[in-house]
């Protein structure tokens, strides 16, 4: 009972002590730094005013009082002309109290080192003439009796020079302290403010410039517009060249009878000229660390395991290399006389035994060497970043629009390619392999080393999530198509452009895109198309996308444009015998048999990759195909880049429906089909020009509807041929646009 009585006081002692419960000493010593923070600025506001209000007023002490009088008086006395430093440093420190909560810190240290060397300043170059510092400093100039009596022993120990280097080292300190920051990351900070700051301000001189066009456009005389308030319109930016303008004409038509104009849209040009683009700095990617840690230990044990595997069954082989790579590690072997490589072969299962391997593959011969390879992965598997392979001397040694980074052998060597020299790519690859990292490091290689003049891009995206997030960039044709039943269309309009691209070729005398580009100003650009999924592709139009691939694949290379197909079912039913035939370069991530892999490779080997970017790579022409480490790209890389570019551009989705491309199945279609065809017609009559780039500006409509328009108009003889340097004339004036416009309404 006793100890049930004990037990009891003491659990009813412990709830008392619970309500009673004092403010804990944290949120009291929060409380004494904001009154000292307080405290501290009313100190440094009186002295403020003190300093400026009693300036020029015999009687200080009727305004500020005794102690505002004294405050003052200390200040000029001991800082001279730099009084107003002594209020300034007290708010610094009053800011310092009431954010960090402490007396003193090293950001404390870094505001004294600077007000010092500002007093100091003040002693040197506002002292009087005649007199030095010293001198200035007793008379409550210059800076004063602390300035003063710095300046006077500098002066004496090091000189005027010395004093001065002196002032800068210590401001450099001061800051250093005050930031709490290392140089370094200050550096890194300044740089990337100053890439966003010159795109920010890129963009506002782009609409400055912008806003005094459309004034000058709209002090020019008003065309003859019905209903119509906008300018005239204005002078054609140059802008890269369109290919469906490339049609020859069929003979021109006689004009109609009398009528009216009808209204008519017109709209102001806000696209910026492309001269101007400046490619994406390499700060916006993550530098991803390069460093290769070699455990020298454990390759020593595994050479000594390898020999002795051998030597156990009888075969006498010497390890005289060793390549570290990413992922992997390989054991070059010189085999002994008498040795066969079948012999070697045959023992894999025993040496990933042996080894602990997760896998291995061997390489029976490497390609240019008397030696076989033992590929071994190694324990950790190093991150290539896509920011070290784009700085490469390797990358920049290329010097193309078309050049991308795929990743480093096994030797660590940047992989760096050019897609003129495929000239088109099969990637194929399970999930989570690293396919679609691959084609964003490819995308992204071309982003950072092409212009939109020099690449244009079409993506086809049936999964919806991979390509998307590249939409509003000017490289794009078109936005990134998502609709399977759409994508044939847009490879039928990719054979549409090759066709007219060889036609423009055939009449200025060249067989190919480098040759045209040669001789003409208007520089034609190279196009990529990049199918994400092609197995989606063949589930839907199987017959269209297959023809419309290998006629790309064929004769598009000498057009400029290529092809890049991926797919992570890489069945024969999908990666067809004609496609395969048709594009000679290929990636092969991991896959899951030696079926799949011997249909991207037509050899095994892809089966027993690592995945995570562990490849097999076979550009066009080799023997076999070598093992890469693919590179690394994350999605924030992306966004930032993607953003980059947008800054720069107001440009407008070249197809915001899929509308305007449905308009190829109709290739009779009359002068009535399309709303915006009598608008068209009265900006070329206008302006006396015709060309699909000025329609996508004037009207705000995608390529494909812009070139339809101008071929309708060329087909109906109302705009010429065009001529060698690109140009068209147009065949009507105003009189007769208005005789054909009332004409056309009659019926």
């Amino acid at each position: 009972m006793a100890g049930k009585k004990k037990s009891s006081s003491s659990t009813r002692t412990i709830k008392v002590t619970a309500r009673a419960e004092p403010k804990s000493p944290g949120a009291l010593e929060h409380l004494k730094y904001d009154i000292l923070s307080l405290v501290a600025f009313t100190l440094a506001v009186f002295s403020y005013v003190s300093l400026r209000k009693a300036q020029g007023i015999p009687d200080d002490s009727r305004i500020i009082g005794w102690l505002g009088t004294g405050i003052k008086a200390a200040l000029e006395y001991a800082l001279g002309s730099g009084a107003v430093l002594g209020p300034l440093f007290i708010l610094g420190w009053s800011a310092h109290l009431g954010i960090r909560k402490k007396t003193w810190s090293t950001q404390m240290w870094g505001l004294s080192i600077i007000g010092l060397v500002s007093i100091l300043l003040f002693a040197v170059y506002k002292t009087p003439s005649g007199m030095n510092p010293w001198e200035a400093g007793q008379a409550g100039l210059g800076g004063g009796y602390l300035g003063g009596s710095m300046a006077y022993l500098l002066t004496r120990l090091v000189g005027h020079i010395g004093l001065n280097i002196l002032a800068l080292f210590g401001t450099l300190v001061g800051l250093l302290l005050l930031v709490d920051q290392p140089a370094a990351t200050i550096f890194k900070q300044m740089q990337k403010t100053a890439a966003l700051v010159k795109a920010r301000l890129d963009e506002v001189m782009f609409y400055r410039d912008a806003g005094e066009e459309s004034e000058a456009n709209s002090a020019s005389p008003a065309p003859v517009i019905i209903d119509s308030s906008t300018a005239s319109p204005p002078r054609e930016e140059h802008s890269p060249v369109p290919i469906v303008d490339i049609q020859q004409p069929l003979p021109a038509a006689a004009a109609a009878d009398s009528g009216a104009v009808p209204p008519l849209r017109t709209f102001k040009s806000r696209t910026r000229q492309e001269d101007d683009y400046c490619l994406p700095p390499l700060e916006l990617l993550s530098d991803v660390s390069s460093e290769r840690l070699i455990d020298k230990k454990n390759i020593k044990e595994s050479i000594a395991v390898l020999e002795e595997t051998f030597a156990s069954f009888g075969v006498a082989v010497k390890v005289n290399q060793v390549s570290c790579g990413p992922a992997v590690t390989r054991y070059e072997l010189t085999p002994g006389p008498g040795v066969k490589i079948s012999r070697i072969i045959s023992l894999a299962d025993d040496l990933q035994l042996n080894l602990a391997a997760p896998g291995i593959r061997i390489e029976a011969p490497i390609p240019g060497k008397a030696a076989v390879g033992i590929e071994v992965p190694n324990r950790k598997i190093m991150s290539v970043g896509l920011r070290s392979l784009i700085s490469s001397p390797a990358f920049k040694k290329l010097k193309s629009p078309l050049a991308f980074a795929l990743g480093e052998d096994i030797s660590g060597n940047p992989v760096v390619a050019r897609l003129s020299d495929m000239p088109h790519l099969l990637i194929a690859g399970s999930t989570g392999s690293g396919k679609s990292v691959c084609l964003n490091c490819i995308i992204m290689s071309m982003l950072y080393n092409s212009k939109p003049t020099e690449l244009k891009l079409v993506f086809i995206d049936p999964k919806m999530v991979e390509l998307t997030v590249y939409n509003g960039i000017p490289h794009l044709m078109t936005p990134v198509v998502t609709d399977p039943k759409k994508a044939s269309l847009i490879l039928r309009w990719m054979v549409r452009e090759m066709e007219k691209r060889y036609q423009l070729f055939a009449r200025s005398g060249v067989r190919d895109i480098q040759r045209y580009n040669q001789i003409s100003p208007d520089k034609l650009p190279y196009i990529v198309i990049i199918i994400d999924e092609l197995a989606d592709l063949m589930m839907v139009a199987p017959v269209d996308v297959e023809d419309a691939i290998c006629r790309l694949a064929q004769m598009a290379r000498a057009a400029g444009m290529h092809l890049i197909v991926a797919t992570q079912r890489p069945s024969v039913d999908v990666v067809t015998g004609i496609i395969k035939a048709n594009i000679p370069s290929r990636i092969a991530f991991a896959v899951s048999s030696q079926t799949d892999s011997r249909t991207i490779l037509d050899s095994g080997g892809a089966e027993k990759l690592l995945g995570k970017g562990d490849a097999l790579f076979l550009p066009v022409g080799a023997a076999k195909p070598f093992r890469i480490q693919g590179a690394f790209v994350s999605d924030r890389d992306i966004e930032n880049t993607v953003e980059f570019i947008k800054t720069q551009f107001n440009a407008d989705e070249s197809a915001s429906e899929m509308e305007e491309l449905e308009l190829l199945d109709d290739e009779d279609a009359s002068l009535t089909d399309d709303e915006l065809f009598w608008d068209a017609l009265k900006i070329f009559v206008d302006s006396k020009k015709a060309s699909v780039s000025l329609l996508q500006r004037r009207l705000r409509v995608g390529y494909a509807r812009a070139a339809r328009l101008v071929d309708i108009m060329e087909e109906r003889g109302l705009i010429s041929e065009q001529d060698s340097n690109k140009r068209r004339e147009v065949l009507i004036d105003q009189e007769q646009f208005e005789k054909l416009y009332a004409r056309n309404k009659l019926c």
